[in-house]
């Protein structure tokens, strides 16, 4: 019920919008501006590469609107110019990073010596070691190819129905299944062989890497990149849950991860407005 009011409201917002209300319009980006950034986060696990993603996103939502046709929700429209500007665009280069192999990405943590975060700094130690753990996990995404990347996102962490994403992707059902899994078993066969949190058998801690992580530059006390404007969890946003098939150990993993706070970015409204006095949204919309 929640998610059919949601889309009325949005179908209200874009018809007000393509008739030239600029403050529908001006609702209905900031209305999913912020779902569209941790989207965007969790893609590219860096928050200035995901605050452009989100502002390309938010571009061709405006400049496009009037090309949803309705067939589908207003935010399936979205993901599917999400995935074309992350996976299809000539400018997706400045989103995708290089792929880290599993083995380099495992290397990097044997080779981070354990160490106890002594140093003094200006905020309290347990938000720099929840830092690295944040920062280790989103980074751990980025050893999943681009295209795993955006499955796992999008079915394990904001739960889509495989039929809702297979249509996103142009795939059928059975495929994108067969994909998610690939990646859930990828990424969490990883973290059990490597990462302390679930499996204790593991050497790697948090709290041990911390100092490591931050004299080479992954951790910047002074900018803590996950744990600003920190508004929710995803879990706590996500509109569809989908029923889980897996084992116990998996469900642990995904719950760790939608764990991981859901994100205000930083105050975008001045660009926001500007975008919207832009010439190019002038010459798509007769604006009020």
């Amino acid at each position: 019920m929640q998610k059919e009011t949601n889309n009325i409201e949005d179908i209200a917002l874009i018809q007000q919008s393509l008739s030239g209300d600029k403050n529908a319009l001006e609702q209905l980006i900031k209305k999913h501006q912020t779902w569209i950034f941790n989207v965007a986060l969790h893609l590219t696990a860096d928050a200035e590469q995901a605050a452009d993603l989100m502002q390309d996103t938010l571009i061709k939502v405006i400049t496009h609107l009037g090309k949803f046709e309705q067939q589908s929700k207003f935010r399936t429209w979205v993901y599917r110019i999400i995935k074309n500007l992350f996976l299809n665009s000539k400018r997706s280069s400045k989103y995708l990073q290089e792929v880290i192999p599993w083995e380099v990405f495992g290397d990097g943590l044997d080779k981070t010596p354990d160490e106890t975060l002594t140093e003094s700094f200006s905020i309290e130690k347990k938000l720099l070691v929840e830092e690295a753990k944040l920062s280790c996990m989103k980074g751990m995404l980025l050893c999943l190819v681009p295209e795993q990347r955006l499955i796992y996102v999008m079915g394990e962490l904001f739960e889509l129905s495989d039929a809702e994403a297979s249509t996103i992707l142009e795939i059928t059902r059975v495929n994108f299944r067969t994909k998610l899994s690939r990646a859930k078993k990828q990424l969490y066969s990883f973290m059990h062989n490597k990462c302390g949190l679930i499996n204790k058998n593991n050497p790697c801690r948090c709290a041990r890497k911390t100092a490591g992580f931050i004299k080479k530059g992954y951790v910047d006390p002074q900018n803590l990149q996950f744990q600003k404007n920190t508004i929710a969890q995803i879990s706590e946003v996500v509109e569809t849950k989908v029923q889980s098939l897996e084992n116990e150990v998996n469900e642990q993993y995904r719950v760790l991860y939608q764990s991981h706070p859901y994100l205000k970015p930083e105050d975008k409204l001045q660009s926001l407005k500007k975008l919207l006095s832009s010439e190019v949204v002038k010459k798509t919309f007769d604006l009020q």
